[in-house]
């Protein structure tokens, strides 16, 4: 029994491993989908060329803040256009810790159009030199542009 057992193990594992099949993208109706029709088709399989993708043109990726007290709040306003050919949609924004808090738009930002991307550093309990992430995921090629707020909080 024990032996039938090993047998029919590694059967079960490459069974286990197959992958189910996806249905095709076209199964939702780019006027129905909405904003996930906007992710979904930016740069899809069938057309890799990355020119027709939304593009997010920042002004500015870091805002080095200098020196500031510790308890200082920090805010920072990143402008961006959208020079890309599809609308732009950011579906996500985060920092590597709770005292720094982006804000995106929530709505597709039309090609040529510009938005904003705010900002919030809460220094306290911060000390020294500080260089705060803010990793913005959009329907871009790459996905994911990072923006950072850098300076140094002094204890006095």
């Amino acid at each position: 029994m024990l032996k039938l057992l090993l047998n029919c193990l590694p059967l079960t594992v490459i069974l286990a491993c197959a992958e189910d099949p996806q249905p095709p993208a076209e199964t939702v109706a780019p006027a129905a989908a909405g904003n996930a029709a906007v992710i979904r088709n930016a740069v899809a399989e069938s057309a890799p060329d990355s020119s027709t993708a939304a593009t997010m043109d920042f002004a500015e990726t870091e805002y080095v803040f200098g020196e500031v007290k510790e308890g200082t709040i920090v805010r920072h306003t990143f402008a961006f256009t959208n020079t890309g050919k599809l609308p732009l949609l950011i579906t996500d924004a985060r920092s590597t810790c709770g005292c720094t808090v982006p804000s995106y738009p929530k709505e597709p930002v039309a090609p040529g159009a510009t938005g904003t991307v705010e900002v919030v550093f809460n220094t306290t309990h911060k000390y020294g030199r500080q260089r705060k992430p803010v990793t913005l995921t959009a329907n871009t090629n790459p996905s994911i542009t990072t923006i950072y707020v850098d300076g140094t909080v002094i204890n006095e």
